[in-house]
């Protein structure tokens, strides 16, 4: 198989009306988070993103999978921080233990690659304390997908064929 066949959608193409709900969805993401005064709004929109599927149905499961990683990303972030500021090794051990704490409990790899992307987050970027950081994730991560999935539940999209 060629890799552009591999790009071609069989079951699920991508749509107008899907564009718009993204677009739209990731825009009052954005609003809100800086309405309410977020420091790193973009997290919100980019959550958003992520998240958005076609139907609120397929949504879900992705947004729960990303709320339980970023919660998880962000506690373990915020504690590492505070112990070990950008210790490159400590934040391959934190990743590391979280992938074997996920394990027993048989999570997608979608919650343990944003709790890695949500450690790296809180660790790595020093802008501000790891319980700060980890705190501002939380929430920007939360309003995307608050607001990406009450854009799907308000705004479902009509399947064609």
């Amino acid at each position: 198989m060629t890799p552009l066949r591999s790009l071609v959608a069989k079951d699920s193409p991508l749509s107008v009306e899907h564009s718009a709900r993204t677009a739209g969805a990731a825009v009052a993401s954005l609003l809100v988070a800086q309405l309410i005064r977020l420091p790193e709004a973009y997290w919100a929109g980019i959550t958003t993103l992520a998240i958005m599927q076609s139907t609120t149905e397929a949504t879900l499961p992705s947004a729960i999978q990303y709320f339980a990683g970023t919660a998880v990303g962000a506690a373990i972030g915020g504690w590492a921080s505070a112990h070990f500021p950008g210790n490159p090794f400590a934040f391959g051990a934190c990743a590391f233990i979280m992938g074997t704490l996920f394990v027993p409990f048989r999570l997608e790899r979608n919650a343990y690659r944003t709790a890695s992307i949500t450690l790296a987050v809180v660790m790595l970027l020093r802008t501000h304390s790891g319980w700060t950081i980890a705190v501002h994730r939380f929430f920007e991560v939360s309003v995307g997908i608050a607001v990406g999935l009450a854009i799907s539940a308000l705004w479902p999209e009509h399947r064609v064929g």
